[in-house]
């Protein structure tokens, strides 16, 4: 800043003034220094408090581009115009930019569009039967009212129970930002948000109506806070988050569901810091207990759900770049995990 000041060229034209002609300031007039004195000051105070200035914008400017949230498009992270924070209400309140496309995005129905379809006022997109039944407005009512419960026949041991196993896995991420991918009405994403082990989490999910059950859930469950949990509509095979950004991703009851579930694990890996945890957990076609007469039945078809098998899942896993990968198997349910180099 000193040496930008000593070679300003207002401040040089200042000490090249001339006072002779004036007939009561001369060159000797004990004024004179005092004049350059206080006018050198005041500019350099000037100078100072327009770099500070500019450096706090600059930095302002830097905090806004590095919000979590990024384009689906092109990846860029969100320019974002509204209160700052990761929970519903400044969400809500906020509207987001892609720097790069202009693409603007914003809240609906509390939720957070960020799929590349948002604000689209002509084309619909239809996805695959399984993925649209789970859009469906009575499908969501009663997924905590009656249809996960129906999971225990197929040997899943619960919410409660599978949320410490997850917790377990999620030992060496927590204390950092956590995605929920197809969250569904938010069942784990409150469990997560509860226990208060991360700093923030990301109730994501593809419906509009599993969404707004999760927003009736939150609101309704008084010990439950809002400072540090956001909504948002996505693609699992396109989510919205710059590379390497999140610590953890959870995915429950939910492989089977994807479309590609090789793009969805590519996505999830891209984002993923080195050293984030993927936790997932699904129906498996068969385990190494299913008797071989049987396994024929129980094949993909083109219509059903994608059920894998275990060698299926960890292969999807490492091929995508994920290592460490260990699971759990009761009956037909697995959790399973993988890191990021």
């Amino acid at each position: 800043m000193a040496m930008s000041v000593a070679t300003s060229p207002f401040l040089r034209s200042l000490h090249q003034l001339q006072f002779r002609k004036h007939p009561l300031l001369s060159s000797k007039s004990q004024f004179r220094p005092r004049l350059l004195r206080s006018l050198t000051q005041r500019t350099i105070r000037a100078i100072s408090a327009v770099a500070v200035e500019s450096d706090l914008s600059a930095q302002q400017d830097q905090a806004i581009e590095a919000d979590i949230f990024a384009c689906p498009i092109c990846y860029e992270p969100l320019k974002r115009k509204g209160p700052s924070g990761l929970n519903l209400s400044a969400i809500y309140r906020s509207g987001f930019m892609c720097k790069r496309c202009k693409k603007s995005y914003s809240s609906k129905d509390r939720y957070l569009d960020l799929t590349v379809a948002a604000g689209l006022r002509d084309y619909t997109e239809i996805q695959p039967a399984r993925t649209e039944l789970f859009r469906s407005p009575l499908v969501s009512f009663l997924y905590e009212r009656g249809w996960r419960q129906n999971f225990r026949q197929s040997g899943f041991p619960g919410p409660d129970e599978e949320f410490k196993m997850a917790q377990e896995f999620f030992e060496s991420a927590k204390g950092g930002l956590l995605v929920d991918v197809s969250c569904g009405s938010g069942l784990f994403s409150r469990k997560f948000t509860k226990s208060g082990a991360y700093s923030g989490v990301i109730a994501l999910d593809f419906s509009e109506n599993m969404l707004r059950q999760c927003y009736d859930f939150i609101k309704k469950d008084d010990t439950l806070s809002t400072t540090n949990i956001a909504l948002v509509r996505a693609d699992v095979s396109r989510l919205p988050f710059s590379s390497g950004s999140v610590d953890a991703v959870h995915a429950g009851a939910a492989l089977h569901c994807w479309p590609s579930p090789s793009n969805a694990v590519a996505e999830i890996t891209r984002i993923l810091k080195s050293g984030g945890i993927f936790v997932g957990s699904t129906f498996l076609r068969y385990s190494s207990l299913t008797p071989w007469f049987v396994r024929p039945f129980r094949e993909r078809t083109p219509q059903g759900y994608g059920y894998l098998t275990e060698e299926e899942i960890e292969d999807l896993c490492t091929s995508c770049g994920l290592t460490n990968y260990t699971s759990k198997i009761q009956q037909a349910f697995i959790m399973f995990t993988a890191q990021k180099p």
